[in-house]
């Protein structure tokens, strides 16, 4: 009898799970009956098949739903039992987790010099590590606060540290100590799809300088930004670290330092590292899209000419930094009440010949002839509106060794109506003799625009002049708001690299801190080019993204001082900037497609039909229907 009774409840429990099983595949039937199949198709509306359960489950970031998990979803996946018993809905989580980073708000003073900063980051980092869908909710929710916790400034704080902050990995690591076996190690990274690579060799990080193995922070950070802003699918993202060595006395001294105890390689040896790093990721991933980022100057430029038209690939530093800086130029006309065809009579003082400071130059100049008719005696009027001024003073064409990449810039001597500058001449000199109606500075010297700089911009021949204080991190600025509005005047138009307060200036009157951060760009340059299919991106792209970017705000908020949107409206932002970056490559024949939207298709799309096709292929932080499958 009692075998008969086993045998009864075995038969009871099989009857069981036959049911569960048969409602779970209805379930999925029903879900893929549904599904629209068009160019608007979102794949992440599909039930999710994973091949764990139970524990394993809670402790993988990308499946994890904490006590999000519903009841089925605990019985299907074996986890009943293993976490208290009430279904809460994701905001309640989100309430939950909130009030941690509210205390230290609440004592946060104001500024950008947060003094919590750090350990708010620490927060935010370990919702990271178990739960990545409900991190970037928060991320997206919040970008406007948090963007300065996982980017600039802060992001520069965490590299500083990051050694010591090291708790589990993220990412992938390739050195020279690898040489010979990245071929392998790229299939060592669990995702078969990846759709975007942020890579940096630690050499120049942000205005902080060579932080080596480090410097992976800011590859971490820029794909944080590429989820939240673009709605790159996380699990289809890889922040990638090069160690090629590291200069940092400091670091190699530290017996704390993760990476190469060694100095950096250089010449064919450093290259014949980066040369084998494309070649592997680019032949597991054909049509991955790589984001170089803080390569030192002496590199950023090589590598860049080296790769852009083999490689699906851009240099944020030089290209995006440069497109940033162009849209808030453009704007800077605009707010003067002009046109932006009067762009090329801007006279422009460059504080800054490193890679930001010349890749904008370049861009610049390559707008201005463009709207001169880009002849060669155009090119040449574009370049005679900059001054560059490095270190040493102002450059000139009796500079000794003078870098390829600055020289077409290298101001004639003698020049009409410039008579009293010289090679070297200090930035005031320059500022004092020009008048210029833009102070750009991309120097990564803090405080560089001194009371005297500033002083000698009042007498700008501009109606409007505009300050850039564009280096970063916040410490490095070449010089505050309140010290530009203060000095220079009320009318001016500023911009920085990093967050501000806007200014009171008295009388129920702003002054307008724009923040010229590169995430407005990069993430629609990456999400445009990945969706568009094509095999490079053209300076076509990229200037379609700037001028994209130019005309978002209303011509209101431009008079009023404002050139660039709020970062709380990124998404928006990116899916405008990603639909123009589609359209150019559509119209340079280089559009390939996209999954089932193939070049003809793309081409038969209108201009709000690409619009919808962008929005519909950004990933959404909500939880998917988990299925359990036997491997």
């Amino acid at each position: 009898m009692s075998n008969f009774s086993s045998q009864l409840r075995l038969s009871s429990s099989l009857i069981k799970r036959f049911k569960h099983q048969m409602a779970t595949n209805v379930s999925m039937m029903m879900m893929m009956m549904t599904e629209r199949r068009s160019f608007t198709t979102v794949e992440w509306h599909r039930p999710t098949i994973i091949h764990k359960r139970s524990l394993d489950i809670l402790h993988d970031p990308w499946f994890n739903k904490g006590t999000a998990f519903s009841t089925t979803e605990r019985d299907r996946l074996d986890l009943r039992g293993l976490l208290p018993p009430t279904v809460m809905t994701a905001q309640q989580q989100i309430d939950r987790f909130m009030v941690d980073l509210k205390k230290l708000e609440k004592n946060a003073r104001d500024g950008p010099s947060d003094p919590y900063a750090l350990a708010k980051w620490r927060i935010l980092n370990r919702l990271h590590d178990r739960n990545e869908t409900m991190y970037y909710k928060v991320l997206i929710d919040n970008i406007k606060e948090y963007a300065p916790l996982v980017y600039t400034p802060t992001v520069g704080l965490v590299c500083q540290n990051y050694s010591s902050l090291f708790r589990r990995p993220r990412g992938m690591y390739f050195s020279a100590a690898d040489r010979g076996e990245m071929m392998s190690m790229v299939y060592n990274w669990p995702s078969d799809q990846v759709d975007m690579i942020v890579v940096t060799d630690g050499s120049r990080i942000l205005g902080l300088g060579d932080l080596g193995v480090q410097g992976i922070g800011i590859a971490i950070g820029k794909l944080d930004l590429y989820v939240a802003a673009a709605g790159i699918n996380p699990q289809r993202v890889l922040p990638v670290m090069i160690d090629v060595g590291t200069n940092n006395e400091m670091l190699l001294k530290h017996p704390l330092y993760l990476g190469l105890q060694q100095h950096r390689l250089d010449g064919e040896e450093y290259l014949s590292v980066i040369d084998e790093f494309m070649e592997a990721v680019f032949t597991r991933w054909p049509n991955v899209i790589v984001q170089f980022e803080d390569f030192q100057s002496k590199w950023a430029f090589k590598l860049l000419q080296r790769y852009r038209h083999t490689y699906r690939m851009f240099n944020d530093d030089v290209q995006g930094t440069a497109g940033v800086a162009i849209a808030g130029l453009l704007g800077a006309v605009r707010a003067q009440g002009k046109p932006m065809i009067d762009f090329p009579k801007q006279k422009i003082v460059l504080a800054g010949a490193g890679s930001a400071g010349i890749g904008v130059a370049n861009t610049a100049c390559n707008t201005m002839a463009r709207m001169l008719g880009n002849s060669e005696s155009a090119i040449e009027s574009a370049r005679s509106q900059f001054w560059v001024v490095d270190a040493m003073g102002l450059i000139t064409e009796d500079r000794a060794n003078i870098d390829p990449e600055v020289l077409p810039f290298a101001r004639k001597m003698k020049e009409v109506g410039y008579q009293g500058l010289r090679e070297g001449a200090s930035l005031v000199e320059v500022v004092r003799q020009v008048n210029p109606d833009v102070l750009l500075g991309l120097s990564a010297v803090g405080s560089l625009f001194s009371k005297e700089v500033l002083e000698a911009m009042k007498h700008s021949t501009s109606t409007r002049p505009a300050i850039f204080a564009l280096s970063n991190p916040t410490k490095n600025a070449e010089c505050t708001p309140e010290e530009a509005f203060s000095i220079v005047g009320h009318h001016i138009i500023f911009a920085s690299g990093s967050p501000f307060k806007n200014v009171d200036l008295g009388n129920g009157t702003v002054g307008h801190c724009n923040q010229g951060n590169n995430m407005y760009l990069f993430p629609g340059i990456g999400l445009g080019t990945l969706l568009s299919g094509s095999p490079v991106i053209s300076d076509g792209m990229l200037q379609a993204a700037a001028e994209c970017l130019a005309t978002y705000m209303k011509e209101e908020e431009v008079l009023n001082g404002i050139i660039y949107p709020s970062i709380s409206s990124i998404r928006d932002i990116t899916k405008e900037i990603a639909a123009a970056v589609v359209r150019e490559a559509i119209e340079e024949d280089l559009a390939e497609g996209y999954r089932d939207m193939d070049a003809r298709d793309l081409q038969k799309l209108n201009q709000d039909e690409i619009v919808a096709f962008v929005k519909n292929n950004m990933w959404n932080p909500d939880y998917p229907t988990v299925v359990y499958k036997r491997d």
